[in-house]
Formats: C-alpha cells, structure tokens, sequence
C-alpha cells in the first residue's frame, strides 16, 4: 500500500483530531469550498477564511457546495449539498440505501482509496499526539468490501402510519430505523434475515413486541436472536422457526437470558483455520465482526511478538481467548485478563477444548491498580493488549513494572491508543510497527495494531 503523502494533509488536518459540539447556532448560509482531506471520522475537510469546515460525504480534491449547520470561531460542521467538482475517486454507492442508513459512511469512495485516506488521517492523528515525524507503517491488513460482517444488530419497527414493519440500522444522525431490503455487508450466511423475516412479521399475535434481531454467522451457520419485551406465543415462534428453518432461533426476553427456540443447547463457535482452533462463544459475547481479518491479525500477532518457547505472555482484555490461544500454542505460558467473568470461564474452557494446558485465566477490572500478589507480580517477555474503544490508560500506566521486551497493541479506536501509547513511550518503549486493519470496509471505521519493544532490551531481542 502507498504509504500517506504527509506533508499534504498536515496543515488541513490539524483542527480535526478531537473537537466537541457545543451550542448549535443558526448559521444556515451557503457556501463553495475545496476539500483537502479526510479526518479520522471519515468526514471532508475544507478551510474557508479561519475555519476548518467538516462536511460528510465530501472526498479530497473536490469541489463542493456546502451549507453550514453549526458554526464556531475555529471550526464549522456542514451539509453537503453539491458536488461540482468530483473526485476521481468518487463512485456510485453500490447500495441503494447508502445515503439514508447509518451503516456505511464512505460507499461514495473506492475501496483502495478509502482506505488510504483513512490510514493518512490516523497517520497525522498519531504524528501529532506522539511527536514523531515519521512512522513504521507496515502493508495494510485488507478484507473484501462486501459479505465480511459475520454478526449484526438489526433494529425492529412497527410503522404506525403505514402499518408495515421495518428491519433496518439506524438512521444516519437520527434513532429512526431505516428499512432495508437487502445489506451488502452482511456475511452470505445470514444476508437473506430481510426477505426470509420481514413479510412473516405482521403474521405475527405478539410482532410489536419484538425491537431488535441479532445476527450472527458462526462458521457457516445462521443464529438468529430474537429481542422481545413481552412473551411471545408458540404459534408466533413456529412461525418464525418456518419462516428460516435453516437458521438457530434463540428468544432473548431479558438481557443475556437466551432461550433455544429449537432442540439442543446453545453452542456457537468459530474456527482459527490456520492454529487448528475452535473457540466457543454465548450469543452476547464480544467477537470480532470480520473473520478473514481476524485470521490474519492473529497470525500478524505472533510474527511480530516473535513468541520464543520458553516465553510468558501476558493476554491483557483477552476475551474468550481469541488471541490467548494461538498465543499459549507457542509459549510457555499464557496468563490471560479480563473484566467480564463469564468470558474468562469461556476462555477457559476453550483452551480445555482445545488441549491446551499451559494457558490461565483471570477476572480483574484492568482499570483500576493491580493486584499486588499473583498475575501482576510475574515477569513477562511479551504483552498484548485488545482493549474495547475506551483503550488501556489505567493498564498501560503499569505495565512498565513488568518489564516486556515486546508490548502489542490492537486497537478499534486510534484516539485512544494514540493517548496510551504517549504513556507507553514515556516508559521506555519505542513504537517499532504500525498496520492499519480494515475490519470494516465503506465505514470511516479503522482499526490499528501496534509493536512496542523496550529500548534498552532492544539488542536482545529479534529486530523489529
């Protein structure tokens, strides 16, 4: 992948790494501006006189017709209501709901091209936040644009006025469900929930009840669960069981209380093709969304961690296992931590799955101080931390005391990685490699991975 031309979008991107809403103003005029960029939010960047203007929908290197809805004294947000002049890399969104659902906010844009402005705006993100002028980027980790989300949350509507039910996201900028036929990013397993479910809908006794369908594509087959506020009768449940009797049907009445609509017990899963694992999941427990690209970040993962057999690892927000696994088949030991105690019993019992015996598990809220006794207290050579959208700040401020050579950092959110890692830095580790990760192609979304090695053990250590 080409690496960012920086010196381009340095200036215009300089306002757009953290702003906040305040006061809307009643400022509504037109106005003609030529877009410079893409911030990290997927959004175009224009100046006009002292401001810097963000406008969705907007790509670089084009000229547009705007029209303000909030105006401040450095920064303005705007509509956009004309393309007068198009990107060469504009496209027409191939999906017909592009503009009104809140899935997708870059369809207008090609594939290849998205991507790069998304790296170049997280690029000028932590170039400005770490003070480096250059950064170790490896080739991007890429997944196809279409058919890569294995599991989704659909919202369910009954439209009073037209008396017909919706199965859709939310509306961009709005809490209205959009009503879909058709999304072209779900997996292929579980695409067909808008002509197999929606029709049956308003046949059912009890349909208002229903608010959400979780989708999910575990290794091949369909999971559908079911959100209800009340009871729903048998004949509604057959109903729906007939409607897709491919799919696993589980009622969800209150929240994390499934129940099998079908014969046989709740069991999903996934495969890591290439470690030959199997990892369990519940329906609410946290996978990632795209599986092609998870694969390859596992494998990316223990290449550069360079885990050696005599090795102590450290999982930190280690899920169900997703990485700990792969990890423990290579190390010594694995020492995995998580907040949430179900997922740590899950884990366990994936790594029993899975033979593994050298892989442990622990509940602790990482956010806090650590415990003085046990896991924390043990010396590691390498560490990897997959923290939720929050980030790691209370983690990162003590791993310092476990003295890793090799500290890897996956993060969904490159704000807050770009905070913590200025704390990894200031104890001693160096940032060694950098790829972005397209987990979910046509959204302004991009995930980071991140290699920090210690730079006083660097000599002992294989070169990054």
């Amino acid at each position: 992948m080409t690496q960012p031309n920086l010196n381009a979008y340095k200036g215009a991107l300089a306002m757009a790494i953290i702003y906040q809403t305040k006061r809307k103003t009643n400022a509504k005029r037109q106005m003609q501006v030529q877009i410079t960029a893409l911030d990290h939010l997927g959004q175009g960047i224009a100046r006009h006189q002292e401001q810097i203007i963000f406008v969705p929908q907007a790509l670089p290197q084009e000229t547009v017709q705007v029209q303000l809805t909030d105006s401040k004294k450095s920064y303005a947000k705007a509509r956009l209501t004309k393309v007068l002049t198009p990107s060469a890399f504009r496209q027409a969104p191939p999906c017909e709901h592009f503009t009104d659902c809140g899935g997708c906010q870059l369809q207008h844009a090609s594939s290849a091209q998205q991507l790069l402005w998304k790296q170049q705006a997280v690029d000028h993100l932590l170039q400005h936040q770490l003070q480096l002028t250059e950064l170790p980027w490896q080739p991007a980790i890429e997944s196809p644009a279409t058919g890569y989300r294995r599991k989704a949350r659909l919202g369910v509507w009954y439209q009073q006025s037209r008396r017909q039910f919706q199965i859709g996201f939310r509306q961009q900028g709005d809490f209205r469900i959009q009503p879909l036929q058709d999304c072209l990013v779900l997996s292929p397993v579980i695409r067909p929930v808008f002509s197999k479910v929606t029709p049956v809908l308003k046949q059912l006794q009890q349909g208002r009840s229903i608010t959400h369908l979780e989708l999910i594509d575990a290794d091949g087959k369909a999971y559908v669960i079911v959100r209800h506020t009340q009871t729903l009768p048998d004949e509604d449940i057959k109903r729906l069981i007939e409607c897709w009797p491919d799919a696993c049907w589980i009622g969800e009445a209150d929240s994390g209380q499934f129940t099998p609509w079908q014969a046989g017990d709740i069991v999903l899963g996934y495969r890591l093709a290439d470690q030959q694992l199997t990892l369990e999941f519940a329906p609410d427990d946290f996978i990632q969304i795209n599986a092609d690209v998870n694969q390859t970040m596992v494998n990316t993962a223990l290449d550069w961690l360079d885990i050696q057999p005599g090795d102590r690892v450290l999982d930190l927000y280690c899920g169900i296992g997703n990485f700990s696994l792969p990890l423990a088949q290579k190390a010594a030991q694995v020492v995995g931590v998580e907040g949430v105690s179900k997922m740590v019993q899950r884990a366990a019992t994936n790594a029993k799955l899975n033979g593994l015996s050298n892989a442990d598990f622990v509940q602790a809220d990482l956010h806090l101080p650590w415990p003085a006794t046990g896991w924390s207290q043990t010396a590691y050579q390498k560490v990897l931390l997959d923290p939720a959208r929050a980030g790691a700040e209370g983690s990162v401020e003590q791993l310092g005391q476990l003295g890793a050579e090799r500290v890897l950092y996956v993060s969904c959110n490159p704000e807050s990685l770009a905070r913590d890692a200025v704390k990894l830095m200031a104890q001693g580790y160096r940032l060694t490699r950098l790829n972005a990760i397209e987990m979910f192609p046509y959204t302004r979304h991009l995930e980071v991975m991140a290699l920090f090695c210690l730079q006083s053990k660097t000599k002992q250590t294989k070169p990054a």
